[in-house]
């Protein structure tokens, strides 16, 4: 209940900003926005806790710029003083929800992430399948337009349920509603936001909730919004798709995307997070290794062109031989050092 109670005098105390501007700045630092706020940091921070205290904040509109990743994506950047209090909203929020989510919950929480998920994930198969010795399936599908769909209302009656200090809340109301997408007034997050991370994972939490206590599915992971639950049973991870479609959109207004629903046995391969899990091994899916052939050519031609520098080619390779080294991929990581090599 502390943590509750306490949640906006922490959100504000000195020590809590810095922290959470120490967080933010790591690998930034060298962003002129970042610099000329940093030029007068205690400063700046004290304006800023002075403005969260007397309710004076405001915040800025978003500058916008698209992404490929590899599909083009709008991002909507904030302001450093904001992505400051959105830093220091997320640690606060992290504080209070992490012992109340799932523990195969494995986006934006501490220890978590994108390998640990895909380990659980085979991990769950061998339990599933008895270690090989019986079939197991899967279901996987991920919310259509995720960010662009999250209801303003309903995200702030969820967090109502836990954040019952007042002026919390009414910053949270602030951050929440300084976007929504175009032709709404209450509907969407921006990519890019680390508070979207946080309230994606508040959000679907619901869902999660659902699942392990009226469902009670118990092989289930979520990461942000890929879904995925495996069974031995076929048809009855086909029977969990209607309940979860109509829970979606009758307590979340979220739908999931048609093409995005598959069902698939682990002979087959299982495709989560960019990685294809097999029975006995696990390799990267197709694409992601064309999308990194395709990077590593663009870098090498900037660095024979001079635009980058040889320290920041060489990040790029070992960036993606950590990607390869958490799958079966050995074959794969030495063609890309002899094909690669600029020495």
């Amino acid at each position: 209940m502390a943590n509750i109670i306490n949640s906006f005098q922490k959100l504000t105390s000195l020590e809590h900003l810095f922290q959470s501007w120490f967080i933010f700045r790591k690998g930034k630092r060298k962003r002129e926005d970042v610099l000329v706020f940093e030029r007068h940091l205690e400063k700046n921070i004290f304006n800023l806790r002075r403005k969260l205290l007397s309710k004076d904040y405001k915040h800025k509109p978003y500058h916008s710029f698209h992404i490929h990743d590899p599909k083009i994506r709008l991002i909507r950047k904030a302001s450093v003083e904001d992505r400051l209090v959105h830093q220091a909203v997320y640690s606060v929020l992290s504080d209070i929800y992490d012992r109340k989510f799932i523990y195969h919950l494995y986006s934006s929480r501490i220890g978590k992430g994108t390998h640990k998920a895909v380990n659980a994930l085979r991990k769950m198969t061998q339990k599933v399948s008895n270690n090989l010795s019986c079939p197991c399936f899967a279901l996987k599908c991920d919310v259509k337009k995720f960010y662009d769909s999250v209801d303003h209302r309903i995200l702030l009656r969820i967090l109502s349920k836990n954040i019952q200090n007042q002026d919390t809340f009414c910053l949270l109301n602030e951050i929440i509603c300084s976007y929504s997408v175009e032709n709404t007034s209450d509907k969407g997050m921006p990519i890019g936001n680390v508070t979207s991370q946080i309230f994606t994972s508040i959000y679907l939490n619901e869902l999660d909730q659902y699942v392990k206590h009226t469902l009670k599915a118990k092989n289930y992971i979520r990461f942000a919004d890929d879904i995925i639950f495996l069974s031995q049973d076929k048809n009855y991870l086909k029977s969990l798709l209607p309940k979860i479609e109509y829970f979606l959109a009758n307590k979340l207004a979220l739908i999931l995307h048609p093409k995005k629903i598959h069902f698939r046995s682990l002979t087959q391969g299982i495709d989560f997070l960019g990685y294809v899990t097999f029975p006995y091994h696990k390799t990267l899916r197709t694409v992601t290794k064309k999308r990194m052939k395709k990077k590593l050519d663009k870098r090498l031609d900037e660095y024979f062109s001079h635009r980058i520098s040889e320290y920041s080619l060489s990040q790029t390779m070992q960036s993606y031989l950590g990607i390869l080294s958490h799958a079966n991929t050995l074959k794969l990581q030495e063609r890309l050092k002899n094909t690669y090599s600029w020495k």
